[in-house]
């Protein structure tokens, strides 16, 4: 039976908005783009042919629009796995959750999430400038060690060779999700397939090292050498994509996490490009939504 959603669990604004987007049922499209930096929004919202909504509220900014007879919405995340979490499930609740009742629809939406986002590569072959498609993700943050998951048979055989992997960091327990396979197919075009390792912070947590030294000097070069039994392997470094894939999955959405590669870490490059690469990744993205 579905119970009633108490107020301390979801919380609505006076306006009938949810709690920190700020957002109401209606105000967003089932096909939604996800930045981290909330000046990308206009990047992506400057290609929309007409606007019906645009919100912002702390970190969190949302422009819903039209392409032609797209609805899309995009909007943005801020950093890390706490602010997906916040996102995902504010998003999942406008069009699942009947406010008025706090009940839960007995028609399921599904949401597809597209994350446009940056990345530095931990594989020789995944250069600067290039374009990688994240098909799973490992999640050294934590965040879906809170919920109830159950792993695939995929997801158990990189759990498993992760952990085998962080000799170094025994403290950290890292968890896998994978990304919806009928996104990753129909984005396949833009570039390569690997794994995405998503870490806690900038710094240390992505080994690191201007003033305070990383506890392991070797935990990157021991992800990049693990590879799937089917030839997928870790490849590049961000701070968001698994936990997107994780709750996606739990909520019955459909996610995707498209990242440009901006650094190389095996050379110790950055690019000196990196406006133009997400400017064209925007449009390119934005053409096969809209195709």
């Amino acid at each position: 039976m579905t119970h009633k959603i108490a107020e301390s669990e979801l919380i609505i604004n006076p306006d009938g908005s949810i709690y920190h987007l700020k957002l109401k049922p209606g105000d967003i499209a089932h096909d939604i783009i996800t930045v981290g930096d909330p000046d990308r929004v206009d990047k992506v919202a400057k290609h929309f042919e007409r606007v019906d909504i645009n919100i912002s509220k702390r970190e969190f900014k949302t422009v819903t629009g039209w392409i032609g007879n797209k609805r899309l919405t995009v909007i943005s995340t801020g950093i890390g796995t706490d602010n997906i979490d916040i996102v995902f499930t504010e998003l999942d609740a406008l069009v699942n959750i009947d406010f008025e009742t706090r009940l839960r629809k007995e028609k399921h939406t599904t949401l597809r999430f597209y994350r446009i986002g940056t990345s530095g590569s931990l594989y020789a072959d995944l250069d600067i400038d290039m374009i990688l498609i994240s098909s799973m993700s490992i999640g050294l943050d934590g965040l879906m060690h809170f919920y109830d998951i159950e792993y695939t048979d995929r997801e158990q055989e990189l759990n498993t060779k992760v952990k085998k992997a962080l000799t170094g960091l025994p403290n950290v327990i890292p968890y896998s999700t994978e990304a919806s396979p009928e996104l990753v197919k129909l984005f396949s075009p833009l570039g390569m397939q690997g794994i995405t390792v998503t870490a806690t912070g900038f710094y240390g947590p992505q080994g690191r090292s201007v003033i305070a030294v990383p506890k392991s000097a070797h935990f990157l070069d021991d992800l990049a050498a693990i590879q799937l039994s089917d030839g997928l392997r870790v490849t590049n470094l961000e701070m968001e994509t698994a936990g997107m894939y994780g709750l996606a999955n739990i909520l019955g959405h459909h996610a995707i996490s498209i990242n440009a590669i901006l650094a190389n870490r095996v050379h110790q490059k950055f690019s000196n490009r990196p406006k133009e690469l997400v400017a064209n990744l925007i449009k390119k993205v934005l053409h096969i939504m809209t195709s």
